[in-house]
């Protein structure tokens, strides 16, 4: 059974990019990513498959565009 993770960034500033994430549609944890290194956080401590997955995708689109996002999802 796959999953389907998405996100929709909050808030883009010089030290942090927000971004709420969750399951389908339900936006219910914060990734916050440092825009320097690319090392990525979840605001409650989990960084678990979810957020892993949807922070790559970012990081991917990120180095593809140079900008982040508004919004990313991954199926898989």
């Amino acid at each position: 059974m796959g999953m389907m993770v998405t996100a929709r960034r909050l808030d883009s500033a010089a030290d942090e990019v927000r971004y709420a994430f969750g399951f389908e549609d339900r936006f219910d944890r914060v990734l916050i990513i440092d825009p320097h290194t690319l090392e990525a956080r979840a605001e409650e401590g989990d960084f678990d498959g979810a957020a892993s997955v949807i922070t790559a995708k970012i990081v991917k689109m990120w180095r593809s565009s140079g900008e982040f996002p508004t919004r990313a999802m991954f199926a898989g």
